[in-house]
């Protein structure tokens, strides 16, 4: 990669200006980035659901359609679930964003190459499946352009890349109790425990 960014900077400017979004993350270093920001109620940590996180995504978007959803997940979780990218296309969520962090490698189980430092293009999958907007981003210049754009409404589901260094960061490590996660996230939803 000729350029890339600090994965923990370009998750904080995310979060920071996410506007009460709902956000779900992917399994691994995306759980530990978001958490390392701040934990939040409205953040859904997904623990062992590998290649879970933008189908989740998807029915949170479709359950809540007044609130703007944001998938975080990493290139492996990603790559794992391209047929997520054909079902969330023809679904056309007007409220999901979909956040690739892209290190071009898989980090949870030892750094080995990925396939996008092999040349697949997530962001030209999520495209050509139909998605509203993609795009793929080196610098945290351009995160903050797409803070801007995330803030306005869309017409169909957005996915953006965000290429990152290829390090493994201290674990910032949220809570592990799903029955917690999901009753915390209940409540800021207004919705009853079950």
């Amino acid at each position: 990669m000729s350029s890339v960014m600090d994965r923990r900077l370009a998750v904080a400017k995310l979060l920071d200006s996410r506007n009460d979004a709902l956000v779900i993350t992917g399994l691994g270093s995306p759980s530990y980035d978001v958490h390392a920001h701040s934990d939040a109620d409205n953040n859904y940590y997904l623990w062992g659901a590998m290649g879970g996180a933008a189908l989740t995504g998807l029915g949170l978007a479709q359950a809540q359609p007044g609130k703007r959803v944001m998938v975080i997940t990493g290139d492996g979780e990603m790559l794992m679930a391209f047929g997520a990218l054909a079902t969330i296309a023809v679904a056309r969520p007007t409220n999901l964003d979909i956040i690739v962090l892209d290190n071009q490698h898989f980090g949870e189980t030892g750094m080995q190459n990925s396939h996008t430092g092999m040349g697949i293009d997530i962001a030209k999958v999520a495209n050509a499946t139909g998605f509203d907007a993609t795009d793929t981003l080196t610098t945290l210049d351009e995160v903050d352009e797409l803070c801007g754009k995330l803030a306005l409404p869309a017409s169909g589901p957005r996915l953006f890349v965000l290429k990152i260094e290829a390090k493994n960061l201290p674990r910032s490590l949220p809570p592990r109790d799903a029955t917690y996660i999901k009753t915390r996230f209940r409540g800021f939803l207004g919705l009853q425990p079950c």
